[in-house]
């Protein structure tokens, strides 16, 4: 059942960073469940079986009602809560993140510790990405293939991606757009193309659009 818009994860992916001669791994992953979650958490400890430590975080539900943490032997406070924090702080959902700290020899102390996975978490979302998954309607519009030109360049003037299209005796283009738009859309691309154009309505579908949290 599709609840309300969010924002997560554009795709799996990692990213790290260097402080002091440590190396800190961030892996992030989209989960829905606690189940799937504690699954990469294992995945990642697997892979990097010889790190240091392997502290996690992550985030689920709508509301956030699920959260959990974990400072994998590195001091009580200085890994887990700065990893879970920096999730929070763009207000990601549905998102697992586990740093991997390789130990440079080098101590960082309490106030470096959280800076570093702080900072490890944070340069991995923004180097991964994010999405907004917005709740909105699919809309297909059947054409004769003289017309997929026009009706392209009508859409990509009104800043509508589409989502597919399919290719049979005619040409179906297929688009999703905000539920309280999709009336006067259809009406308009109707008159444009004089009628030449067969309109169907899908389902309310997750739709995902870039974010960028520096430009909101």
């Amino acid at each position: 059942m599709l609840q309300e818009n969010y924002i997560t994860l554009k795709e799996n992916g990692h990213a790290q960073i260097v402080i002091r001669k440590s190396e800190f791994i961030c892996s992030l992953a989209r989960v829905t469940t606690e189940e799937e979650a504690q699954a990469f958490i294992a995945q990642v400890r697997k892979e990097h079986y010889k790190a240091t430590h392997n502290c996690f975080a992550y985030v689920l539900g709508m509301h956030d009602e699920i959260q959990r943490q974990s400072d994998d032997d590195e001091p009580s406070g200085t890994a887990g809560v700065p990893i879970l924090k920096a999730l929070q702080n763009l207000a990601v959902r549905n998102v697992c993140a586990v740093v991997t700290r390789y130990f440079g020899g080098i101590k960082l102390g309490a106030g470096g510790l959280i800076r570093a996975y702080s900072n490890a978490t944070s340069h991995a979302l923004t180097e991964i990405g994010l999405v907004r998954r917005v709740v909105q309607q699919q809309v297909f519009f059947t054409i004769a293939y003289p017309l997929l030109g026009k009706l392209q360049n009508y859409l990509e003037n009104k800043h509508i991606s589409i989502i597919d299209t399919q290719f049979t005796d005619q040409v179906t283009l297929e688009i999703a757009i905000d539920e309280e738009q999709s009336s006067t859309l259809q009406q308009q691309v109707y008159d444009f193309l004089n009628a030449q154009v067969t309109i169907t309505t899908g389902d309310l579908v997750y739709n995902e659009l870039p974010y960028d949290p520096h430009q909101t």
